[in-house]
């Protein structure tokens, strides 16, 4: 019932959606639903619940991420969501939905995320995958963007790219051109004044 509520709600947004189309969706009754969560509001929170624990988890493994830095692997929580999540999971766009929405527990969420790629920078300058920056919160706040960028906007770069970037295949080519934009930059030289 929460999985299909989840998918539901990821597709439509929780407002949009009835106990009944749930209830359908899980082939059970509403009522049943009812008697299990008390109310819509009950199973909307069992599935805030729910994906609050799975970034929690993404989250407390940024440790094991930060021992790879050593081996010279710059991983991403994008990265780590496409590896922890089956190709059809409803996750991403439910979390593309939690983060735009004013809902607590995503500022508590985004605080931990943010702390995580504070230490991960740390760590890659450290290790001497990253330049020092002298502003390593903003630093920071925008490699934590660029990883969420890909999560809320999975579904319309899907569409524009013809690969899904969040899949096994299509993190590896995301990410292989992400480093390169790190490495060796975006934008040409400007011609000096003198030119």
């Amino acid at each position: 019932m929460r999985d299909c509520a989840l998918r539901l709600f990821a597709e439509h947004g929780s407002d949009a959606v009835t106990v009944r189309q749930i209830a359908a969706q899980a082939q059970v009754s509403p009522a049943l639903i009812l008697h299990h969560y008390g109310s819509k509001a009950g199973l909307r929170e069992a599935v805030d619940t729910y994906v609050a624990g799975f970034m929690e988890r993404l989250i407390d493994d940024a440790d094991a991420a930060m021992a790879s830095l050593a081996e010279g692997d710059a991983g991403s929580f994008a990265q780590a969501i496409a590896e922890s999540l089956p190709p059809d999971s409803p996750v991403p766009d439910y979390m593309r939905r939690l983060i735009l929405s004013a809902d607590p527990a995503v500022t508590q969420i985004f605080t931990r995320w943010f702390a995580v790629s504070r230490r991960l920078f740390d760590a890659m300058v450290e290790g001497g995958l990253a330049v020092p920056s002298e502003d390593p919160d903003v630093r920071s706040a925008f490699l934590l963007i660029c990883d969420l960028a890909v999560l809320l906007l999975r579904r319309p770069l899907a569409q524009a790219l013809g690969f899904d970037p969040l899949t096994r295949a299509g993190i590896l080519r995301w990410t292989q051109e992400v480093r390169d934009a790190y490495q060796h930059g975006i934008f040409a030289a400007q011609p000096s004044e003198e030119e």
